[in-house]
């Protein structure tokens, strides 16, 4: 499943990131590594972007971006 269709309040745990180039080591630096427990705390009002908890910090992360991110429910 993709992180763009996780709901808000519950937790996820990273599968794989199918990002290429730059994007990819972005992704990489905020702390989106496979194994990773991911939260997602809320979405804007129209859905895009979504705002995130992982590693105890929180980051806010386009739907676009969030489909390249595979992830299984914790």
């Amino acid at each position: 499943m993709g992180l763009n269709s996780c709901k808000s309040g519950k937790r996820y745990i990273i599968k794989n990131i199918n990002a290429k180039g730059k994007l990819f080591y972005k992704l990489l630096d905020m702390g989106f590594i496979d194994g990773a427990m991911v939260e997602v705390v809320r979405e804007a009002p129209l859905y895009d972007p979504m705002e995130l908890k992982i590693h105890n910090y929180l980051i806010t992360l386009r739907k676009s971006e969030a489909t390249l991110i595979e992830v299984e429910e914790a």
